[in-house]
């Protein structure tokens, strides 16, 4: 049973895409614990960001950077704070969360309640950024 990471790449699941190339998938978190939340993956299920190869992995934070950098353009923060944890979805992914302070990235506590309105309007402006 593919992760729903490979449903969202292969269309089956609609998500709000920031950016994309023919390894890598990003998109907008749909339980965001900040504005602009966004997950890079790799379009190749793999469960543990560690079990990536080092090239592959060195590709994937590449791509990261320039969708952070996308985000920085995007979204009014201070920076963009990375996180991988990886236990919800069996699937490697990348937390990138604009932040104006630490607490930002405090992940259990209670999400942003977005629209899927909101939510596009975020993505058409991080993908509108991306370089």
């Amino acid at each position: 049973m593919a992760s729903i990471f490979s449903r969202i790449v292969a269309g089956e699941i609609p998500s709000h895409k920031v950016a994309e190339n023919d390894e890598f998938f990003a998109f907008l978190d749909i339980n965001p614990v900040a504005i602009g939340h966004t997950l890079v993956i790799p379009k190749q299920e793999i469960d543990y960001i560690f079990d990536i190869d080092d090239a592959k992995l060195g590709r994937m934070m590449a791509f990261a950077k320039r969708v952070a950098r996308a985000q920085e353009r995007a979204i009014t923060c201070k920076r963009v704070g990375l996180a991988v944890m990886g236990l919800e979805v069996p699937h490697a992914h990348i937390h990138l969360v604009p932040i104006t302070k630490e607490s930002d990235m405090y992940f259990g506590g209670k999400k942003l309640e977005m629209t899927q309105a909101e939510l596009a309007d975020i993505a058409a402006k991080i993908s509108a950024a991306f370089e």
